[in-house]
């Protein structure tokens, strides 16, 4: 298959991803972190686009690839919740008091 940006940017899933890059995948696993593979390799690529500017696009599709790879290996190590990529793990509740922040 020949790897095109004009492809690319039609995929919408991260299967659809995984399958264009070829990666060998676990659904099950897919299905349960799909959500956090797909914002780390939207992250990635936006490094990718302004570390390298001048990538062909054949080249690009090769970071593209490896960086899906790596959003798809982060979470065979760490949860999500380890890695807070999204707000809502970032955030801090203003009502309450973590043990942490209690001094004695």
């Amino acid at each position: 298959m020949t790897l095109s940006l004009a492809k690319f940017n039609l995929l919408t899933t991260a299967e659809e991803y995984l399958e264009y890059f070829q990666i060998d995948y676990d659904p099950n696993f897919v299905n349960i972190n799909r959500l956090h593979i797909l914002k780390k390799f939207s992250e990635l690529i936006e490094q990718i686009n302004l570390v390298f500017p001048e990538l062909t696009e054949v080249e690009k599709l090769d970071k593209y690839g490896e960086a899906l790879l790596q959003a798809y290996q982060v979470f065979l190590t760490n949860s999500p919740l380890k890695t807070k990529l999204f707000k809502v793990f970032q955030q801090k509740p203003n009502n309450v008091v973590m043990l942490g922040d209690i001094q004695t």
